[in-house]
């Protein structure tokens, strides 16, 4: 009996291999990928993976074209960033073929169905899917392999529809309306402009543009504070109706009490409990790390996955609250005692178990916790978010925090002010968290009927401020609230949005092209930003794993919904694509030309594939400087000339945009003539650029002819 065992990434197939038999034998296919070969109830097993999704969607017909007719094909041959998957799908098919029996064992959500699934329809072939079992495991430990293995389910068909769904809505969406819209400028302005447009990417860009004119259009409002700095302890007190916004009013209080004694009105204790934090889902973990750590949510999700496939926490794409007893807790304890650290903290949990669970659910894995395993050799990412992982499940089980507050009135003159201080009476959980703060200040020791002498009484003058800027953990979480995206995607979709560089900065920005592109698709075919229909659609695909729909219904609605998108764009097709390609423009000024005052614009040449950067007067102005790969335009200007400063390199320099900056200022450097244009016969020019001296065509941009100096002797020498 031969038995082959899918799983979803190399170092899963190792643990599952290792878990499975101790004598399992590491074999590699191709001398490149990994596989491994045991024995185990009288079966000999051979466990292979893939490396993510091994076959990806393209259209029926011709490529770059807007199409409704999709195949699943080898990943490798849809993209070529995808080459490295080749030889993985190679050994699938070299050791599924003809195999007694099958075990899906990808991780057990709907990409992982999905990817599983693929792997075994199309690379092992469509009756191997009659033998296929599934394993279904939270955490990779030796144990829960092992019961995942011996208490094999069938594969979950509407896993499977809803992610087959899914991706069919993410091309209708993504590919078909990006491509109408790139159309839509290179028929107007003939030129091409590559854009991106998706089912969750625009909405999340909407939200992000609605904020960014919020800001812009904040006006701000003057108000007033009234405060005094007593002279014991140097207390501040405040005006209890806060922020004034009655200049008068202000005036009025500040006169009426300046010179004059506070005297204490009223005294009030309080008693109040702060309840332990809830285990962690992923969007949880991603917000705890960007508040303690500073870490991008894609940062967190990287780290814990490489926790959860080195064995040491559970699954992290999950959205449960959670924790099940069913986990063992008295065992996982057991274990993390072995670190000194954690033991001091465990030592202390009360004798019974009951963790602080909070009210969301998931029905495929518990919240993230430690498996129990001590992990070694970890990276400083990986090791931060394993002791928040940690110290949060330990942190779950303890009681509340518990506090007392002292609030005070004063009375000067009529006018009431107040303080108030709050101490711990009971650390609780916060003492084994130390990740909280602990807010713990000193009772002052005035009773009521006290008069204080008051040092100084300030009057502030503020204004309001515009809403905050998200930042990519709190557009997470608002992501999450309008039920837009999943667990798994979030993160992805904001980065696609830095990608694509709509959005900038780390409280997020949205530049020119990301708002005009929002603002032309809501003037145009306002569906496409609806964060109603992407909500909908979600639902209808969560419906599919209820059984509540099919995955044909669903993929029919999505697909008449981008027809009428598709239909809105081509009836507005002249002004879709001049608006886009003007925002395009405006959004890649970087500066002002040196020589005529004209725009340095950020452009791309796609003969070299790469970017440089040119005056907006080009004929007339044939300034020009080239610019390394991966260059960031900073808001700072060059001291000396006024150019933009660049960053690029690593480690990362920073430098004016002019090489030559500074070497002599008078000197401006004139291109000479070399010969002519091998490709349209006008002046070739020698001209200078960051990397030294490049030939170039005088008929940019409509000729894009470029070469080293090198290269052009060698030709005429030949």
């Amino acid at each position: 009996m031969h038995e082959v065992i899918i799983c979803e990434k190399p170092s899963s197939a190792e643990k599952i291999a290792k878990a499975l038999s101790p004598s399992a034998k590491k074999k590699i296919y191709n001398k490149k990928v990994k596989y491994w070969q045991l024995k185990r109830d009288q079966k000999d097993i051979t466990v292979v993976s893939g490396v993510g999704h091994l076959y990806s969607l393209i259209p029926d017909k011709k490529k770059h074209t807007v199409s409704f007719d999709l195949q699943w094909v080898p990943a490798y041959e849809a993209s070529k960033n995808s080459a490295f998957t080749k030889n993985y799908l190679n050994a699938i098919k070299k050791f599924g073929k003809n195999a007694d029996s099958y075990i899906h064992a990808c991780d057990y959500d709907v990409e992982g169905t999905l990817i599983g699934y693929n792997a075994l329809k199309y690379a092992c072939g469509e009756d191997s899917l009659n033998k296929a079992t599934r394993m279904k495991f939270s955490t990779l430990t030796k144990k829960d392999i092992i019961d995942a293995y011996e208490n094999r389910i069938d594969i979950d068909m509407h896993q499977v529809d809803n992610g087959i769904a899914r991706h069919i809505l993410d091309y209708y969406f993504g590919m078909n309306i990006s491509i109408a819209l790139s159309d839509s400028v290179k028929k107007t302005k003939h030129r091409f402009l590559k854009l991106s447009v998706g089912r969750v990417q625009t909405p999340t860009l909407s939200i992000l543009v609605d904020r960014e004119k919020e800001i812009r259009e904040f006006v701000p409002e003057p108000y007033w504070n009234i405060k005094a700095i007593l002279d014991f302890e140097d207390i501040e007190i405040k005006h209890v109706d806060g922020n004034i916004f009655d200049s008068v009013r202000a005036e009025e209080i500040y006169a009426k009490c300046n010179g004059r004694d506070a005297v204490v009105d009223k005294i009030t204790f309080t008693k109040s409990k702060t309840k332990p934090p809830v285990p962690f889902n992923l969007s949880g973990l991603q917000a705890e790390a960007y508040n303690v750590f500073g870490f991008s949510p894609k940062r967190t999700q990287i780290a814990a996955q490489n926790l959860y496939s080195a064995g040491y926490t559970s699954y992290p794409r999950t959205s449960s609250q959670k924790l099940p007893e069913s986990l063992g807790f008295d065992n996982i304890f057991k274990q993390l005692s072995a670190n000194p650290e954690f033991k001091q903290h465990i030592d202390k949990l009360p004798s019974k178990l009951i963790p602080h669970n909070g009210k969301k659910e998931d029905a495929a894995h518990p919240p993230i916790h430690p498996t129990g395993i001590i992990p070694t050799g970890l990276s400083k990412d990986e090791q931060k978010i394993y002791n928040l992982i940690v110290y949060r499940f330990i942190a779950v089980f303890f009681e509340s925090a518990e506090f007392e507050s002292m609030r005070t009135t004063l009375d000067i003159e009529g006018e009431k002010f107040k303080f108030a201080r709050r101490r711990v009476t009971h650390k609780g959980w916060m003492e084994h968290y130390p990740f909280k703060k602990i807010d713990n200040e000193k009772f002052p020791d005035v009773k009521e009927g006290d008069v204080m002498s008051v040092k100084e009484l300030i009057k502030e003058e503020k204004e309001t401020k515009p809403p905050a800027r998200y930042n990519q953990a709190s557009l997470i979480k608002e992501l999450e609230k309008k039920n837009l995206g999943t667990k798994a995607t979030r993160a992805d979709i904001v980065d696609k949005l830095y990608d694509r560089k709509y959005i900038s900065g780390t409280k997020i920005e949205v530049n020119e092209l990301g708002e005009n592109l929002i603002d032309t698709l809501n003037t145009y075919c306002h569906n496409l930003t609806s964060e109603k229909l992407t909500r909908d659609l979600e639902v209808q695909l969560e419906g599919i794993n209820q059984d509540k729909t099919t995955k044909e219904s669903v993929v029919s609605e999505g697909e008449r919904d981008v027809r009428e998108i598709l239909h809105d764009i081509d009836k507005n097709q002249e002004g879709i694509g001049s608006k886009l390609y003007e925002a395009y423009q405006a959004s890649n000024i970087v500066g002002t030309c040196l020589n005529c005052g004209g725009n340095l614009i950020k452009r791309y040449s796609p003969k070299t594939k790469g970017s440089f950067v040119g005056c907006s007067n080009y004929p007339d102005c044939t300034t020009i400087y080239s610019i390394p790969k991966g260059t960031n335009f900073l808001k700072k200007t060059c001291e000396k000339c006024g150019l933009p400063i660049i960053s690029f390199g690593k480690p990362r320099q920073r430098a004016c945009l002019d090489p030559n900056c500074g070497k002599d200022a008078t000197k401006k450097y004139e291109p000479a003539e070399v010969g002519e244009c091998p490709e349209c016969g006008k002046q070739l020019l020698k001209r200078s650029g960051r990397f030294g001296e490049f030939i170039g065509c005088s008929g940019f941009p409509k000729c894009r002819f470029t070469c080293s100096v090198e290269e052009l002797e060698f030709k005429l020498k030949k």
